[in-house]
């Protein structure tokens, strides 16, 4: 016999996204199809918000992004030409300085010349090497001022991208194919920031909650590793995906689905209920045999196949007394022994202990019975038998 647990639970979209306007703005234009219950494909613009500011903003970025990049451009150029300059003016100060000490050496040796003579080739040569040194300074500097530029550009890029993303962000789209849950935008209004607008969810794959006893789970339910906890973590390990059936509870025999354990979504430790999940993806939703598909907010009660018992007898709940007690007919009298139940489910227990192969037993809830009395057959329905 195969194990089942049962549980209920509300069926819910995997997904489900509220969106909200990522820019402030009036709305322009409204999807025309954006009513609640609608299906919107995705990609589709739910809304659009007024789009000017933003491109005008995305034309002053670019504007100064692109003076950023001349900024860097003129500097490396008049870099690569001072670097130039600085030999011809080292050649310059060579010159003075040979000059200066070739007038300097006549007058003063050989008393040819002028000292005002000599005085100017020396203020030649000073002009020449401050030249030489003031360009020599700029050039040092050059490198850091043209990663300023650069970075400036960065700063400029960034400011464009934003511009360009904040544009793009005043049309909505849907970010996935959805139904409709709620929509409070109209055509002209003024909307901020942060504030969702439109709730869409995608009803392709579902999730219901349930949840059983801990005891229950614990004995019956199946996990991979054998029930070991996940690898370096204290929690569950993923339960075997084994198949499930859910079932409508307005309509138990008509709305039938299967959807497949998925995992355990927590332990509650005041009541101590184990709650898993039980997912149905795609054509699993389609209603087997004809019916509604299963759509958001259904109530379903769900079956979920556990552990196999073995060498177990499954008889009528209602042969069993309170005490766990089964009574049987040997050799035409009323017996009375004590079973062990391993498992009950809906009117059936399945016993362990207590009866036989080809017992017959009693199925009537017998109150306060004679031990040893005579038992006749009274009625023509077929023999009641302990089954194996």
């Amino acid at each position: 016999i195969v194990v089942s647990m049962t549980g209920a639970g509300v069926a819910r979209p995997l997904d489900a996204a509220a969106i909200a306007p990522e820019v402030a703005g009036r709305v322009l234009e409204v999807h025309p199809r954006l009513d609640v219950g609608e299906v919107i494909p995705a990609g589709d613009i739910l809304f659009r918000i007024d789009p000017r500011d933003y491109a005008a903003r995305v034309q002053e970025a670019r504007a100064a992004l692109a003076a950023r990049r001349s900024t860097v451009e003129r500097l490396e150029r008049q870099y690569g030409i001072d670097r130039q300059r600085r030999e011809t003016l080292e050649r310059s100060r060579e010159l003075a300085r040979a000059e200066f000490e070739r007038l300097r050496g006549l007058f003063e040796e050989d008393e040819v010349g002028t000292r005002s003579g000599v005085e100017q080739a020396e203020r030649t040569y000073n002009a020449a090497a401050d030249q030489a040194d003031l360009l020599g300074q700029a050039l040092a500097l050059y490198p850091v001022q043209i990663q300023e530029a650069r970075s400036a550009v960065e700063a400029a890029e960034a400011q464009f991208a934003l511009s360009e993303a904040n544009l793009e962000r005043t049309e909505v789209r849907a970010p996935f194919r959805g139904r409709v849950r709620s929509a409070a935008v109209k055509a002209g209004e003024f909307v901020s920031p942060g504030a969702p607008l439109v709730t869409l969810a995608d009803d392709s794959v579902f999730e219901i909650s349930v949840s059983l006893s801990s005891r229950e789970a614990r004995q019956w339910l199946l996990f991979e590793d054998g029930g070991k906890a996940a690898p370096g973590m204290g929690w569950f390990n993923r339960p075997v995906p084994v198949p499930v059936d859910i079932r409508w509870t307005e309509d138990p025999q008509g709305h039938f689905w299967r959807g497949t354990l998925h995992r355990v979504e927590q332990f509650d430790e005041g009541t101590r209920p184990l709650t898993v999940v039980v997912r149905v993806e795609g054509e699993q939703a389609h209603a087997l045999g004809g019916g509604f598909p299963m759509v958001d907010g259904m109530f379903c009660f769900v079956s979920i196949p556990g552990k196999t018992l073995h060498d177990v007898f499954e008889v009528p709940s209602s042969a069993l007394d309170f005490a766990n007690n089964i009574r049987v007919v040997e050799d035409g009298r009323l017996r009375t022994r004590p079973a062990k139940v391993v498992y009950v489910s809906d009117d059936k227990s399945y016993l362990s202990e207590g009866v036989s192969e080809g017992d017959r037993i009693i199925v009537t809830r017998l109150v306060n019975p004679l031990e040893g009395s005579l038992v006749q057959v009274a009625n023509a329905e077929p023999e009641a038998h302990a089954e194996s």
